[in-house]
């Protein structure tokens, strides 16, 4: 029973240590996901909140299907209507990356507790759908 804790101790302190590693390669933070990882958090939640923060302008040339808009400098009036549930997960996204990693300090400083960023923006992923 022992050997078989000491080697689950080892593969997952080997797998947090790969993570943080390829984290650390490609520039992405603990609070940034990928285009995939959104994917299949998507997949496996349905409450997840797709958080736009561009200008109503960039919203109307294409938004991810089902995001709602608040824009960055609209952010902390709009607490409210970014969830009900302090816990919920929103990944929030912008054009590069840069507004919604500066949205996801802005919530975690309220309370949000699963809040994240997509690395690089939508600009990023060229697979992504836009609506």
């Amino acid at each position: 029973m022992a050997d078989l804790i000491i080697c689950l101790i080892f593969l997952i302190g080997d797998y947090m240590i790969k993570k943080v590693l390829r984290n650390l390669k490609r520039g992405k933070e603990n609070s940034e996901i990928t285009f995939e990882e959104l994917k299949k958090t998507i997949k496996n939640n349905e409450n997840i909140i797709l958080l736009d923060v561009r200008s109503p302008q960039e919203y109307k040339e294409g938004h991810l299907k089902n995001a709602i808009n608040i824009p960055i400098y609209e952010l902390c009036i709009n607490m409210k209507k970014i969830a009900k549930n302090k816990s919920d997960i929103i990944i929030a996204y912008c054009l590069s990356g840069k507004r919604s990693k500066k949205a996801v300090k802005e919530l975690k400083k309220c309370g949000f507790k699963n809040v994240y960023s997509l690395y690089g923006g939508i600009e990023n992923y060229s697979q992504i759908e836009i609506q």
